[in-house]
């Protein structure tokens, strides 16, 4: 049986080959080995012990199963395919084995329970999920049990889904109400075990988690209605009496405050009196939007006589809809857009769905952005180094223009007497790092003495955070000077650092000064970060 699943390997390799372009290379080496390998062992309710296995993986083309009593294991079969084999009662420790491409195996230990005593003590657990409207999860546990069916009773769903003893099974209705829930549990014998439950799915009618971040900007690159990310304009209306139907309210998650339009028909937001604003230089309006019931939203931007235009854009329900609008799709209807002073949601194709809306502004895209390489020449960008740990930070007139670097502005970092080992000072990129150019970041550095330790650090500041309430995503890469009180460039390899991961979008640096020693009033300056190969 070897020869058999070596030629489907090279079945399907030849498959890819065909597939491939005439001058792509396929790296056999380079591919893993198969990940998330489990199987469902179901058992026949007769008596007989006869278990049938049905493996699953990512990344395997076949499998077989080492049943654990002593006996031969079982030929290779295909994905999608299934093991039968006929047990004694007991428990045996079977083992699941996935093959990819490459020949490549990984293995997963499971416990089959063949027990000719009908389970007992079956205990079922039924949740509703917290972030997906109408989702169930059902969990069953039983002793001497092998596995369960669940019928989860919905009309035209007779046929039910199991899973082994102990496993949650989840399932998404596909209207929200009232069902009777029967879960079977089963073991090896002709008896089985039975628990019916009524459960009630639920429409989930909000948000909860927040709408994505914002990415940073400068002043001029954005106008911002509502948002927490940016200097919102004064005074703004967000329920102005236009005898509307409907109810508003300010929605607070987790201290993330959102709007929230309940039973829309159609709203107003209107700025405060006597103002309005120019959003012709602006290319569009963003919103994110949450719903579980509205198909669509039409937004109209409204200047004074009133004169407005509409746009409808879809939504997608129980998830948020980051909705970026061109400009142009309102001036190319005629709008001038140089004095808005309100806009308009409207519900389509129907009234009456509830809305969740946050992060409405006006931006552009920045002729210059606060990214990698940094000169800090520019006299339109805003530096916002901001300092921590006792440490101050600020763009500053370069004081020593000798030697490797004459440039005009450098970064001061103020190591403050007794300032913490870990101060440092940080600033946010406009435009995320891109590790295609390059894996190595410069840095010119001049430091007042040899060997401090200069600790470079980049983060993924909408990544969870960790115990410290930092962004659990980043790096950091250490090096140490050479040289005091005169310019020298420090090269940090980004691959040394064990978190590195290319395809992360790092949207902050950090600096370190002297790093895990405290401050004694010493005064730093770094300029010209970039990358390299």
């Amino acid at each position: 049986m070897k020869k058999i699943h070596f030629i489907i390997n090279l079945f399907v390799f030849a498959l890819l080959i065909a597939c491939s372009n005439d001058s792509g290379d396929i790296d056999l080496d380079g591919i893993a080995s198969p990940a998330n390998v489990s199987a469902l062992a179901t058992v026949t309710q007769d008596n007989t012990g006869k278990v049938t296995f049905i493996p699953k993986g990512e990344g395997a083309t076949q499998y077989k199963i080492s049943f654990g009593d002593g006996s031969t294991d079982s030929d290779y079969v295909g994905v999608g395919g299934t093991v039968s084999h006929v047990y004694k009662e007991g428990v045996y420790k079977s083992k699941i084995i996935a093959m990819g491409l490459n020949g490549k195996t990984t293995e997963v230990e499971k416990e089959v329970v063949v027990s000719f005593r009908a389970p007992e003590n079956l205990k079922v657990v039924i949740t509703n999920d917290l972030s997906v409207s109408k989702k169930i999860t059902v969990t069953a546990t039983a002793d001497f049990a092998l596995f369960y069916d669940v019928y989860f009773g919905e009309t035209g769903k007779p046929d039910p889904i199991s899973a082994n003893n102990g496993e949650p099974i989840s399932y998404t209705y596909k209207e929200a109400g009232t069902y009777t829930i029967r879960v079977v549990s089963k073991s090896a014998a002709v008896k089985t075990t039975e628990h019916t439950e009524e459960v009630t799915a639920k429409l989930i009618l909000a948000p909860t988690t927040a709408a994505p971040a914002p990415p940073n900007r400068q002043a001029g690159d954005v106008i911002s209605i509502y948002s927490s990310k940016y200097t919102d304009i004064g005074g703004t209306n967000f329920n102005p009496n236009w005898g509307q139907s409907g109810s508003f309210a300010e929605f607070d998650l987790n201290g993330d405050k959102i709007l929230n339009y309940i039973k829309l028909s159609y709203q107003g937001i209107a700025l405060a009196d006597n103002v309005t604003i120019d959003v012709s230089g602006m290319e569009y309006l963003h919103m994110d939007v949450w719903t579980a019931d509205l198909e669509k939203l039409e937004t109209s931007l409204i200047k004074p006589g009133p004169d407005e235009r509409a746009v409808t854009k879809d939504l997608t329900a129980n998830q948020w809809t980051s909705l970026d609008i061109p400009i142009s799709a309102f001036t190319s209807q005629g709008l001038t857009v140089n004095n808005i002073f309100q806009l308009k949601l409207v519900a389509k194709p129907n009234a009456g769905g509830t809305v969740f809306i946050d992060n409405i502004y006006f931006y552009k895209t920045p002729a210059e952005a606060v990214a990698l390489p940094l000169d800090f020449e520019s006299t339109t960008l805003s530096y916002a180094w901001g300092g921590f740990g006792n440490v101050d930070a600020s763009v500053v007139t370069n004081p020593n223009k000798t030697g490797l670097n004459v440039s005009n502005k450098v970064v001061k970092l103020d190591k403050k007497n007794g300032a913490e080992t870990w101060g440092g000072a940080s600033l946010n990129f406009e435009s995320p790092f891109d590790a295609a150019k390059g894996t190595k970041v410069k840095v010119a550095v001049w430091s007042p003495k040899v060997g401090a330790a200069i600790l470079y650090k980049m983060e993924l500041s909408t990544s969870p955070k960790d115990g410290n309430g930092n962004p659990s995503v980043n790096l950091e890469v250490q090096a140490l000077t050479t040289v005091a009180n005169a310019w020298e460039v420090l090269t940090f390899d980004l691959t040394s650092a064990a978190s590195f991961n290319s395809s992360i979008k790092y949207d902050r640096v950090i600096l370190f000064p002297d790093f895990g020693k405290n401050g004694l009033g010493e005064t730093y300056y770094f300029d010209d970060i970039k990358q390299s190969n």
